[in-house]
């Protein structure tokens, strides 16, 4: 069973991403205020969990924590920045949408930068270990995944509505057959131009 805090003193507010690995698609980042008195067995790491299972926690996670927000980056500025800044920053932008003052930050791994004077701990796995890094998980999770499918309903042929733009056998392949979009991130597949011998 997850913690509901990590200091019962102050306000702590979780945070992660959904999307650093894909080929494709944005980096969405989720902030969350989850209530110290309220424990749920269910929540816990998205990717721990089926999509039924997430899509159902996300509509009790926006019912239920004091606040929370949910933030993108888009393709073009991943590739300005790099996909690492890209998380922090669209972290830090769902920080800002975070009206109830807080005292902490959690954030889910080992890589963050200052969010002006708050402090922060980095935790390694905090999403299967802190109630409010894995609420934001899945709501960071579950509005990408949205975001995929909408967009595959413009852009089918690489199946985004069940790739969610990872790099499957399947995906790669309609790559190869079909070329890069805008909302590809041409500098992760460019690996693949190499691998395969063919320019995009």
């Amino acid at each position: 069973m997850l913690l509901p805090f990590f200091n019962k003193d102050g306000i702590e507010v979780g945070c992660d991403e959904a999307g650093r690995g894909p080929l494709a698609g944005p980096v969405f980042a989720a902030a969350v205020i989850w209530p110290k008195n309220l424990i749920v067995p269910e929540i816990n790491d998205s990717k721990l969990l089926n999509e039924n299972t997430r899509n159902k926690l996300k509509v009790f996670i926006e019912e239920n924590a004091i606040a929370f927000a949910v933030k993108k980056i888009d393709v073009e500025e991943i590739e300005k920045i790099n996909i690492l800044r890209a998380s922090i920053k669209a972290m830090h932008k769902s920080l800002d949408e975070i009206s109830i003052p807080f005292t902490r930050i959690l954030v889910d791994g080992n890589k963050f930068e200052n969010y002006k004077s708050i402090k922060h701990h980095t935790i390694i796995k905090g999403d299967s270990l802190y109630l409010s890094i894995a609420a934001a998980s899945i709501l960071a999770k579950t509005y990408r995944d949205k975001f995929m499918i909408n967009l595959h309903k413009k852009y089918p042929v690489y199946n985004w509505k069940n790739n969610k733009g990872y790099g499957t056998a399947e995906h790669i392949n309609s790559i190869l057959e079909n070329g890069l979009t805008e909302h590809h991130r041409k500098s992760f597949c460019y690996k693949l131009s190499i691998r395969y011998g063919k320019l995009f």
